[in-house]
């Protein structure tokens, strides 16, 4: 092809707003098929007329799997599918989840660098988190163009900063201005295609549903002392990955950030969990303590009482660290 004419655009958060200014200032002739991402539920409605609302003239599309794509037209992620390219075509994948979310935006981003290469124009917007910043950082080594949202500007930063340190991104763009960048990028001559890496290859066969295992994840990455929080198998680190990712031998995926917020939940519900069983241990043994009393036994009524002390005072150390766990995002938001 003559330009690049594949632009994939992911966001979440606080990603509406720059998506309507986007999609308004592209006109019909633009020479380019538009995909995007947004972090879905799985039953998500109403984004497909949000986003058409905000587009113009632009057509529109619920992304179907084997849908021949089109210049000038837009298509958006369906909800509890991976959105890929292959080819000249749409596919949709049932893969594991990444980062917690299926639509994730990096299977879509390594999917067009993987059949498109220097064709290819990424883009990420607003958002919570790093989905996006792996899958920019391999357009980038496909040899594509990689933009992110200012994030001085963006509703959530996380997105746009972390994909600006992890691909080093051609530009970095306010939103007001991105769809004009886009529409001159798109009639730009693409570079040179470089070769196509293993891993960006193998992580699209996983997004699209294949068969992954332990073997065939030890090409890329090396098992961690970690858990997968979503099926409890063992998580690898992917090699060399920017930024730092794992993966599960079922093929759930986690950038390090990713993963801490999903074990800092799990720690939560650790520590309700014991600060109710030691509670429960407290109010037992204060049971006995008086049962002894009224039993004539003072002296097992007095240890079961120093017993009964010494849990409510566990039971305040983990009430402590519950409510320090609560105050933190507190803290950090207001940073």
């Amino acid at each position: 092809m003559s330009n690049r004419d594949i632009i994939v655009i992911g966001g979440s958060a606080g990603a509406t707003g720059p998506l309507k200014q986007i999609l308004a200032a592209l006109q019909p002739d633009v020479p380019a098929a538009i995909f995007i991402v947004l972090h879905l539920p799985a039953q998500g409605i109403g984004i497909l007329s949000t986003v058409a609302a905000g587009a113009g003239r632009l057509p529109v599309h619920q992304a179907v799997d084997g849908m021949k794509f089109e210049r000038g037209h837009v298509y958006l992620g369906a909800p509890d599918h991976h959105l890929l390219l292959s080819g000249d075509r749409i596919q949709l994948g049932r893969g594991p989840r990444e980062n917690m979310v299926r639509p994730a935006i990096d299977p879509l981003f390594r999917s067009a660098a993987l059949h498109h290469g220097p064709r290819v124009i990424g883009l990420v917007l607003s958002g919570l988190l790093s989905d996006g910043a792996a899958g920019l950082n391999a357009i980038k080594r496909c040899g594509g163009m990689t933009i992110v949202q200012d994030p001085s500007e963006a509703i959530a930063v996380e997105m746009p900063q972390r994909a600006l340190e992890a691909a080093g991104a051609d530009l970095c763009v306010p939103a007001a201005r991105l769809g004009d960048v886009l529409a001159e990028l798109a009639r730009e001559a693409p570079g040179v295609a470089r070769p196509i890496a293993p891993d960006i290859r193998l992580e699209v066969q996983i997004a699209a549903g294949e068969r992954i295992g332990s073997a065939i994840l030890a090409d890329i990455a090396d098992p961690a002392a970690l858990t997968c929080p979503a099926c409890g198998g063992v998580l690898s680190e992917v090699n060399k990955a920017h930024p730092m990712r794992f993966r599960c031998q079922v093929g759930h995926a986690y950038t390090a950030d990713a993963l801490a917020k999903e074990q800092e939940g799990q720690v939560d519900e650790a520590l309700r969990v014991a600060l109710r069983i030691v509670e429960e241990r407290a109010e037992l043994v204060q049971r006995m303590s008086a049962d002894g009393r009224r039993s004539g036994r003072p002296a097992v009524a007095e240890m079961y009482e120093r017993r009964a002390a010494e849990y409510r005072e566990y039971a305040d150390m983990i009430r402590r660290a519950v409510l320090q766990s609560l105050d933190r995002p507190i803290r950090q938001r207001e940073k």
